[in-house]
């Protein structure tokens, strides 16, 4: 579990890179307008989970949110089936 998030954040950061050239290229606008954010909010939550206490009650309920979240990659190589909920 613990590389699930170090996962997200490299997916999030290809899809960021994805919709600055969609963007830059065919004047995505509205796809990053609606994506962006939730891109955002998903890495935070990853990095949320890196930096909160093994023991912090929260920690189960948020890994649970993050295999969730991990199953719109569950084609990419990387991807482990352990990872889903």
């Amino acid at each position: 579990m613990d590389d699930l998030p170090d996962f997200l954040v490299a997916r999030i950061t290809d899809d960021n890179h994805a919709y600055a050239y969609v963007a830059d290229t065919l004047g995505g606008e509205a796809l990053l307008d609606s994506h962006l954010p939730m891109l955002d909010l998903t890495e935070q939550l990853a990095r949320d989970y890196q930096a909160m206490d093994p023991s912090d009650s929260r920690r189960v309920g948020l890994a649970y949110a993050l295999r969730v979240l991990a199953q719109a990659y569950d084609q990419h190589p990387a991807y482990r089936g352990e990872w889903r909920p």
